[in-house]
């Protein structure tokens, strides 16, 4: 593939190089495409894989960020099409988590060619709640703020505290640690920039215009995403399934990936 697509996001293809279809798996903030080692080889023998570091994470080219750019999920999005179109991928699942569900779904909307079946897992389309509209995110700005606030102050402190809390599986602390890892490796200013981005993004206008068979993955208890949100999406993103997986926290790709595999298999 061209180079400095594959540099700009540290792009890897896996599995079966000769099968017709493909994944690409893509994560969420704070993770990078390591994230999947614990789904992507029950799909190696069939699948061509994909995974990617969307800029700023992982081992993304970081002289590609730039805060002014990449100040909306569009700025994503891009970057995703140009994977996809380099590599040809038409008609292509793709599996992503958290953000990256918003994100494939504005590329899906742009150019929908390269997308066929999608698996949202922990997605949503606006994190503050909004009041006007009767709308129940799960974050106030005042709590963002605050959580921004902790970000700048110690930036270390905050990942490893927030990474306790989001994966929610205190008897697996090694998977807390995990998260940890690749949540204190982002630079902490991107960090912080990013997170503002997608805290505070508003993606719900656009669900409505989404026309692929899509697949919701919530857990039954997300910090991130309450309930609401999972049925929200459910209601605007026509011919969507919404699956409650046997899982706590925002990574059940990681916590409980059997669950996550089996759900992707019966999907797709």
């Amino acid at each position: 593939m061209n180079s400095t697509i594959q540099k700009k996001n540290n792009v890897s293809i896996e599995g079966n190089l000769n099968a017709t279809r493909t994944i690409v798996f893509t994560h969420g903030f704070g993770t990078d495409k390591t994230a999947w080692g614990w789904v992507k080889d029950d799909f190696k023998d069939d699948y061509r894989l994909v995974l990617f570091d969307n800029v700023g994470a992982g081992s993304s080219d970081q002289e590609a960020y730039n805060a002014d750019k990449y100040k909306i999920l569009h700025a994503y999005a891009d970057d995703m099409l140009a994977i996809l179109a380099d590599l040809e991928l038409y008609n292509a699942i793709i599996v992503a988590h958290s953000v990256s569900s918003m994100v494939t779904l504005l590329a899906a909307i742009k150019a929908p060619e390269y997308f066929s079946n999608l698996v949202f897992i922990g997605a949503s389309p606006r994190y503050l709640n909004d009041d006007i509209e009767d709308y129940t995110g799960g974050f106030t700005q005042q709590a963002l703020d605050g959580m921004y606030s902790v970000m700048a102050g110690n930036y270390c402190a905050w990942a490893n505290g927030f990474s306790e809390v989001a994966m929610d599986n205190p008897d697996q602390p090694e998977l807390a640690e995990h998260f940890a890892y690749t949540l204190s490796a982002i630079r902490p200013d991107i960090a912080l920039e990013v997170a503002s981005v997608i805290f505070e993004s508003d993606i719900r206008k656009e669900l409505s215009k989404l026309q692929k068979r899509v697949l919701l993955l919530h857990t039954i208890e997300d910090i991130a995403v309450p309930s609401y949100v999972a049925d929200y999406l459910s209601q605007h993103i026509k011919g969507s399934t919404l699956k409650y997986l046997n899982a706590k926290g925002h990574f059940p790709h990681i916590s409980n990936p059997r669950a996550v595999i089996a759900a992707i298999k019966s999907f797709i």
